[in-house]
């Protein structure tokens, strides 16, 4: 048997605020794109530095809000753990003219700290199909995508802020 396997993991910077939009059907997808950086020396010593820019979708599904979470806590300059699939469309433009994306289909996230924005120096960990973590976040309080009839983090105002916490971890 043949298997393969599309799988993206990344962790960036937002360049920009999320956008988020609702479809004809009534689904909300958001949308971002995500810096990632490398840097190198050059033959000649000098250090040199690329970034590059992903474009995320996050869309909601039966059992997950996680575009609703990134549109609540997801700002500018903060750095992201998303994992996913690459996608690649095309489609006629105004023009007739044929248009290419690539797009990461973003199937969980993570929110770590040190951004400017809402992720404030603590991280949550969602994920789209609302199972068990597979990660800790890298600093800070521990959250899921609520699932449908779960509670909501309205109900709990510091859980994410808090980051003296007795964990081990």
């Amino acid at each position: 048997m043949s298997r393969s396997l599309n799988k993206v993991v990344l962790i960036g910077n937002l360049g920009n605020d999320p956008e988020v939009r609702s479809t004809t059907g009534g689904n909300r997808v958001a949308t971002f794109s995500l810096a990632t950086s490398r840097s190198w020396n050059d033959q000649s010593g000098a250090k040199q530095e690329k970034t590059e820019w992903h474009r995320c979708v996050v869309w909601n599904t039966k059992g997950s809000t996680l575009a609703d979470i990134v549109e609540k806590y997801v700002k500018k300059g903060d750095k992201l753990y998303v994992e996913g699939r690459i996608e690649y469309r095309q489609w006629q433009d105004k023009e007739n003219q044929t248009r290419y994306s690539t797009e990461i289909n973003v199937r969980e996230m993570i929110m770590l700290g040190g951004g400017k924005g809402g992720g404030g120096g603590g991280g949550g960990d969602f994920d789209s199909e609302s199972a068990p973590p597979r990660r800790a976040p890298a600093a800070g309080a521990k959250a899921k995508a609520p699932a449908a009839g779960g509670q909501e983090f309205e109900d709990f105002p510091n859980a994410l802020a808090d980051e003296d916490d007795d964990l081990p971890f």
